[in-house]
């Protein structure tokens, strides 16, 4: 029997990062949606167990132990206990490397669920939980896989403000923003905001709203130090804001890809299809939040 798995791309509307602690670990305030578009991961039967990458950027991830669909699998195994039975997992990678857009997190939650849903349909997602926690700090928030705030360590999680369906279009301008990089990029210049929460409305009841209030009360910390090491996001970023679709344009997560919040499916649609033809060399992918 083969069984798959959705993978959602991560997105940080916002991000809000403090100077590191004692441990060189960054409190952050995030507010986090989920896309749909992203990765699969698939579980069949096989002689013995195995893992392998297909799709568009599977040639460009590890398959050995520090994958985090591995790692995920061990996790789970460690937690079940007994002899592992014959199975390939197969995570077919649509999403860019490197990105700031949760994969390797989205796929570790879903690789989680998939085999829960195979081996162990006892276990619930507060079950699996502290198994992604374990795997990075973006690990919880992305088995849950739904709007939350993400504070602490990204490991203090809480129900986002009701939003509206956001309409958007993700572009990658083709350049990996490995997140430790941007990271000490950032500690080496000032930052003198912190990781603050915002004041939240209790409800943004439309795209205008939400893109006025992320733009006005909200940032993402990580961008400037990431477009400083990689000039082409700061690209991704001005061709977005040159666009009349666009009500608010940022970079989600340690980049490099941006967003751009639209009123509605027809103006992103539009927007999509003309930065495909301006920069065909990009990865732009029109997408639902929420």
């Amino acid at each position: 029997m083969r069984l798959s798995a959705f993978a959602p791309a991560k997105v940080n509307l916002f991000l809000h990062v403090g100077g590191p602690d004692a441990e060189g670990y960054h409190p952050i305030s995030s507010l986090m949606v989920f896309a749909d578009v992203g990765d699969e991961v698939v579980i069949q039967p096989a002689d013995a167990p195995d893992f392998e990458t297909v799709g568009p950027f599977g040639g460009e991830i590890p398959t050995g132990g520090d994958n985090l669909v591995v790692r995920a699998a061990r996790a789970f195994h460690a937690k079940l206990g007994g002899p592992i039975p014959p199975y390939r997992l197969i995570l077919d990678k649509r999403l860019p490397i490197a990105a700031g857009l949760g994969g390797g997190s989205s796929d570790a939650g879903a690789a989680l669920k998939l085999l829960r849903d195979a081996l162990a349909p006892n276990l619930t997602d507060d079950d699996l939980e502290p198994l992604a926690a374990s795997l990075g700090a973006d690990g919880a928030a992305c088995l849950r896989a739904t709007a939350l705030m993400a504070e602490g360590r990204g490991e203090v999680l809480s129900p986002a403000p009701r939003l509206p369906v956001l309409h958007a279009v993700l572009v990658n301008p083709g350049a990996p923003s490995p997140t430790g990089a941007v990271y000490r990029a950032y500690d080496a210049a000032v930052h003198p905001e912190g990781a603050e929460r915002p004041a939240i409305p209790d409800e943004l009841e439309t795209a205008e709203e939400a893109a006025a209030w992320l733009a006005i009360a909200t940032r993402n910390d990580l961008e400037a130090p990431a477009v400083a090491l990689e000039p082409l996001i700061g690209q991704a970023l001005d061709v977005l804001r040159g666009e009349p679709e666009s009500l608010m344009v940022r970079m989600s997560g340690s980049g490099a890809t941006c967003f751009a919040l639209c009123a509605g499916d027809i103006e992103a649609e539009s927007l999509a299809e003309r930065i495909e033809a301006m920069r065909p060399e990009w990865w732009v992918r029109r997408c639902r939040l929420s």
